[in-house]
């Protein structure tokens, strides 16, 4: 267990009352829950329909708050706003503004980071790459497929550069094809040192990429640990090697001589998995250029994520950009805090990022208000005079 854990969650409980009656309780949608995701690691959360996840992550992310127990994010308080900055979220829902088009999307979550206008290009345009959307760029969000919305869900949950990247659900209406581009994406992540909390109800997807997993059910965890040690059957032995039927004999009955005829023996070739026969298969139709009015395969990578060499902190980008090395070598990024724009954008281009520098610093000021902190007494007076005015 690390000493610095991403999450960390101790006696979490969550209880929804009658919305009439509210002596009464109308659900237990977690009880007790203690579990911690380690820092550069992928953690799956399972569960069936109503066992709890959604409600835990909404716990972790302030969405909600708790009946009973705490949770922590980068050790602060899930509503601490320092660390939103830090994290990427995609919900089991796509809730995205469906007038814009997939650029427009990106470029206004990109502006509520703070990011240059030459930052953000660079980044949209990876992300787009990676998601398989270039050629949809302009596309209005209201004629995507529910497939495609999950696409550029994904890529708005990483235009910040994300610590932590929160998926609830993310194959949700993807074709095989995205389906392993997002195995991919998730296994990138975490050679980049991000940590992934991953819910999902597609077991073998979880079992693919996932470094730990925890189980609910009913509210309550039922298992946690590390994947191989849950999985492993230390009573049974696997040996996969090629030789000929006379070998497979003396084997087979080698083990029966040892185990004098109690064990169980199953002799059959292996099998691929069917995901694998179908990307073969489409790789194939892709090399020799067959035409598809479907999404494009998956090309680009994420340049500009960062290294995070332990939580809490990020090195440079990986990019030539002097405009995010800029920002990335600050100790702690803050989704408030401005980007310095870079001495080469012209005169329009820096005029606008102050503009947009100077509405978040006003959204800011309005943010702080919200946080469950002590009332500050020369606020509230200069508010008082602001009224007697």
């Amino acid at each position: 267990m690390s000493a610095n854990p991403v999450i960390q969650t101790f006696e979490l409980s969550k209880l929804y009352h009658h919305p009439f009656f509210k002596w009464m309780v109308s659900a237990y949608a977690l009880d007790s829950l203690t579990f911690q995701v380690e820092p550069g690691t992928v953690h799956g959360l399972l569960g069936p329909n109503g066992s709890g996840k959604s409600t835990t992550i909404k716990l972790v992310l302030g969405l909600i708050f708790p009946t009973d127990g705490h949770a922590s994010i980068f050790g602060k308080r899930p509503d601490d706003i320092s660390v939103k900055s830090r994290l990427g979220f995609l919900p089991e829902e796509t809730y995205l503004y469906r007038f814009l088009d997939a650029e427009e999307t990106l470029d206004f979550y990109g502006r509520l980071f703070s990011l240059s206008s030459r930052e953000r290009k660079h980044r949209i345009d990876a992300l787009l790459d990676l998601t398989g959307l270039r050629a949809e760029r302009h596309r209005p969000l209201a004629e995507y497929s529910k497939g495609m919305l999950r696409r550029i869900g994904i890529a708005q949950s990483l235009i910040n550069d994300p610590e932590l990247v929160i998926f609830d659900e993310p194959t949700t209406g993807l074709d095989p094809i995205g389906t392993r581009d997002i195995k991919d994406l998730i296994l990138e992540l975490k050679s980049k040192g991000k940590t992934v909390l991953l819910s999902s109800h597609l077991l073998a997807d979880v079992e693919d990429v996932c470094d730990n997993v925890s189980i609910l059910y009913g509210g309550v965890l039922q298992a946690d640990g590390p994947m191989t040690t849950l999985l492993q059957q230390n009573n049974l032995t696997q040996i996969t090697a090629e030789m000929d039927e006379a070998t497979k004999r003396e084997v087979v009955e080698l083990i029966r001589k040892r185990s004098n005829n109690q064990s169980e023996i199953k002799v059959s070739p292996p099998k691929i998995r069917l995901e694998n026969l179908f990307m073969q298969i489409v790789e194939s139709a892709h090399s020799e250029n067959m035409a598809t009015s479907g999404v494009g395969t998956s090309s680009g990578r994420l340049d500009f994520l960062s290294q995070t060499a332990e939580p809490g902190i990020l090195d440079k980008l990986q990019q030539e950009s002097p405009t995010a090395s800029a920002m990335m070598n600050k100790s702690q990024p803050v989704a408030a805090e401005a980007m310095p724009s870079s001495a080469s954008l012209d005169a329009l281009v820096a005029d606008e990022d102050e503009e947009d520098d100077s509405d978040w610093d006003e959204d800011e000021e309005d943010s702080s208000l919200v946080e469950p902190i002590k009332p500050n007494t020369s606020l509230l007076d200069k508010l008082t005079q602001e009224n007697d005015v």
